[in-house]
């Protein structure tokens, strides 16, 4: 039995690490991809994590079933491909941390997977089933996320979903809107950020918003706003969460951390099984999950790529300590 599977993309995050003799721009090799990232960071906090994607037979391959296994995620559900390479990303920063990204991803394996490929026994038993969009861009993988999503949920699992939205993934932004938009009903927890609570709404306003997407299906609505923390909504009850001063150098990763620690403290930390479970929690509990979400994401920027920076409890712990804001170390 798994506490969280999840299904989607690993891939190699190339991130900015100085400039050599003659100027030009160094990048380091970092294993990445946000499934892959959510369960990293829950399986740091102690839950049995479950990966299900597919990886070219080649180094990065390679690379990547290695640290996914050793940051303690289980990759009996990962299969290495002979036909198509891993997805290569390059990660760009900004004078604050904050990252862009240049994907080589045409026909590239993640995409590739298809639905006899998925381990419908792993989604089959677990708690919670986490997808987001980036294996919903093309075939066949986006039909292989909604199969493992639908036998997750029968079977009875939380469903959660980031929509991470990654405009060069999309033929269009209607197309775009669309296919995240198809998968909201199915979600009880779902993540966006201030730009994809936009696109799905069509409204900056978080409160109107946050309303719509709970009408759509979702229990929990979780609003992320980078350096602004973030918000949530659970039926009537709405709250926004300060992030935490810290010394950010690059955020890449940040809100996958944030969510693989929202979803192991609101619901594994307190047993929730089920939606009636998640729509009766109570608020005191959702707030402290928010922080310590919050915290999590925090830190997770103040060192490079995603996987290599999550925190652990201690660490997040003595972030959370005193008022939001607190400078963390």
């Amino acid at each position: 039995m798994f506490d969280i599977v999840a299904l989607g993309e690993a891939l190699i995050d190339f991130s900015p690490s100085g400039k050599n003799e003659l100027g030009y721009p160094l990048f380091s090799e970092n294993p990445g991809g946000a499934p892959a990232n959510v369960l990293a960071m829950a399986s740091k906090l102690g839950a049995r994590t479950g990966f299900i994607g597919k990886v070219g037979n080649d180094p990065f391959g390679h690379f990547l079933a290695r640290n996914i296994r050793d940051a303690g995620v289980s990759i009996d559900g990962l299969l290495l491909s002979d036909d198509y390479p891993t997805t290569l990303a390059f990660v760009s920063l900004n004078e604050r941390g904050d990252r862009s990204f240049c994907f080589f991803r045409n026909n590239t394996a993640d995409v590739m997977l298809t639905q006899d490929e998925v381990s419908a026994e792993m989604v089959s038993r677990c708690r919670i089933f986490h997808f987001g969009s980036v294996s919903m861009t093309a075939e066949p993988s986006r039909s292989a996320t909604l199969y493992a999503a639908k036998i997750a949920r029968d079977a009875g699992a939380l469903i959660s979903y980031d929509p991470n939205y990654r405009p060069l993934l999309w033929r269009t932004m209607e197309e775009a809107k669309s296919v995240m938009s198809s998968a909201i009903p199915i979600a009880d927890i779902i993540k966006v950020s201030e730009e994809e609570l936009s696109i799905l709404t069509e409204t900056d306003d978080i409160e109107k918003g946050s309303l719509i997407l709970s009408s759509l299906g979702p229990a929990v609505v979780v609003v992320t706003k980078g350096a602004g923390g973030a918000y949530v909504r659970v039926g009537d009850y709405s709250k926004s969460f300060n992030t935490f001063d810290v010394p950010t150098i690059d955020t890449t990763g940040a809100g996958d951390a944030f969510l693989g620690a929202f979803l192991h403290c609101l619901v594994l930390d307190n047993g929730i099984v089920d939606r009636a479970g998640l729509l009766s929690i109570d608020y005191q509990n959702l707030d402290y999950a928010m922080s310590y979400a919050n915290a999590a994401g925090s830190l997770a920027t103040t060192k490079l790529g995603a996987i290599p920076s999550m925190p652990d409890n201690p660490m997040i712990r003595k972030c959370m300590v005193g008022n939001s804001m607190l400078e963390c170390e």
